[in-house]
C-alpha cells in the first residue's frame, strides 16, 4: 500500500499520480481525492498528452487571426471543444459562437438555416428570420459536418466566404457580415474532392489552417484524467459520492481503443455512475470482457445503435406519431423536419418496432 505524498518526479504518469491521495489507497485501487488532478485554460478541455498539446499549440497559434479554421478528426474527438477554444481566445471572445450541423438538417431548410429568409420566400415561410451567419455577427460560426453540406449550397458559402456578403431567400438584398468560420467534419474532404462529392475551391479556403485532432487511443495518458473528469461532473449531477475507481477498470481504459472517442468514454462512465451505488465507480461488465481485437464492447451499443433505438422508443410512445404538441419530435426536442431525416438516415420504418 502506497501513502505519503506524491512523489516529486513530474514525469509520472496520470495513472501512478492518482494512487497517491492524501488518505491512501489499497493498491488495487485509484482514489479520487481532493488534490487538482490537471488545470487548464480551456475547462472542457480534458488532458496533458503531447498530442493534445500539440493541437492547443496549434489553437494559440490561429486564434488571435480572423483565418478560417477546418477541424479534423474522428467522430466524438471533441471537435466543437476545440472550435470554441478557438473562439475564446480570439478577439471575438466577448460575442456570439454560434453552431450548426450541416448533416441535421434535410437540404430545403440548410440555406434558410445559414442565410434566413423573408416572410413568404417558400411555402411555409410565415415569418421572416435570420440566419446563422447574421446571428454570429462579429462572433463565429461553427459548421459541424461539413462535409455533409449539400452541393447546391456550396457555391453559395464559397461566396460568402469570398465576398463576405449574402442574400436571404427570397431578397435581393445584399448583406455585409463580419464573421469568423470554423468548419469541421470527421470525413475525408480531399477524397470527396477526387470524387467530386465537395467543391474544390470550397476546400481550399476551408482548409487554410487545418487541425487534426487525436483520436483517444492515441492519448491513453489523458485517460485517468478523463474518468476523473466525468465521474466527478455525474457524479455532482446524481448526488453521489464516489472517491475510488478500481485499477483494473483504468488498466482496461487505457488499452481499449475506443472506436467513439472521449465520447463514448463519456457515455461509458455517466452508464457507470448510474450503476454505482456507493463510493467505488460501478464500472460496467462489458470492459472486463474485452478481448485484444474487438472492436467494440461486446453488451455494448454503439453511439448509433443508441440514438435510432432512441428514436423509435419515442415513436412508440407517441404511436407513431412525428409532429404536433404531442408527437415524437417535440419529445425528442427536435423539428419535425429533422426527426423525419434521421428516420430516414437509419432507416427507420414502422416495422422496425
Amino acid at each position: 500500500m502506497k501513502t505519503g505524498p506524491p512523489p516529486r518526479d513530474q514525469n509520472i504518469s496520470p495513472l501512478e499520480r492518482t494512487r497517491y491521495t492524501p488518505r491512501g489507497l489499497k493498491r488495487e485501487q485509484v482514489g479520487l481525492g481532493d488534490d487538482q488532478l490537471f488545470t487548464s485554460k480551456y475547462t472542457e478541455i480534458i488532458g496533458n498528452s503531447p498530442s493534445l498539446n500539440r493541437t492547443l499549440s496549434q489553437v494559440e497559434a490561429v486564434a488571435q487571426t480572423d483565418s478560417t479554421v477546418l477541424i479534423v478528426g474522428e467522430t466524438g474527438t471533441g471537435k466543437e471543444l476545440i472550435a470554441r477554444a478557438v473562439h475564446e481566445q480570439s478577439l471575438r471572445t466577448g460575442h456570439p459562437f454560434i453552431t450548426l450541423n450541416c448533416a441535421a438538417l434535410p437540404t430545403e431548410l440548410i440555406e434558410s438555416e445559414l442565410f434566413g429568409h423573408e416572410r413568404a420566400a417558400f411555402t411555409g415561410a410565415f415569418n421572416q428570420k435570420i440566419g446563422k451567419f447574421e446571428a454570429a455577427e462579429k462572433g463565429t460560426l461553427f459548421l459541424d459536418e461539413i462535409g455533409d453540406l449539400q452541393l447546391e449550397v456550396q457555391p453559395k458559402l464559397l461566396r460568402l466566404l469570398q465576398e463576405r456578403e449574402f442574400e436571404r431567400l427570397g431578397s435581393t438584398r445584399t448583406r455585409k457580415v463580419d464573421v469568423r468560420l470554423v468548419a469541421a467534419t470527421n470525413q475525408n474532404l480531399d477524397q470527396m474532392v477526387t470524387k467530386h462529392k465537395f467543391r474544390e475551391d470550397l476546400f481550399y479556403r476551408l482548409n487554410i489552417f487545418p487541425i487534426t485532432l487525436p483520436p483517444l487511443r492515441t492519448r491513453a495518458t489523458d485517460i485517468p484524467l478523463l474518468v476523473h473528469h466525468f465521474v466527478r461532473k455525474y457524479g455532482t449531477q446524481m448526488g453521489k459520492q464516489i472517491d475510488i475507481i478500481p485499477e483494473w477498470g483504468i488498466n482496461e481504459l487505457m488499452t481499449y481503443h475506443w472506436p467513439g472517442n472521449i465520447r463514448e468514454l463519456q457515455n461509458v462512465i455517466e452508464r457507470a455512475v448510474i450503476l454505482t451505488s456507493g463510493n467505488t465507480l460501478n464500472l460496467p461488465r462489458c470492459l472486463r470482457q474485452q478481448q485484444t481485437h474487438t472492436t467494440e464492447f461486446p453488451s455494448c451499443q454503439t453511439l448509433r445503435d443508441v440514438e435510432r433505438d432512441h428514436i423509435i422508443n419515442a415513436l412508440e410512445e407517441t404511436k407513431w406519431k412525428i409532429g404536433g404538441p404531442n408527437g415524437a419530435a417535440v419529445r425528442l426536442g427536435l423539428v419535425r423536419t429533422s426527426l423525419i431525416y434521421r428516420m430516414q438516415k437509419f432507416g427507420i420504418t414502422r416495422r422496425s418496432s
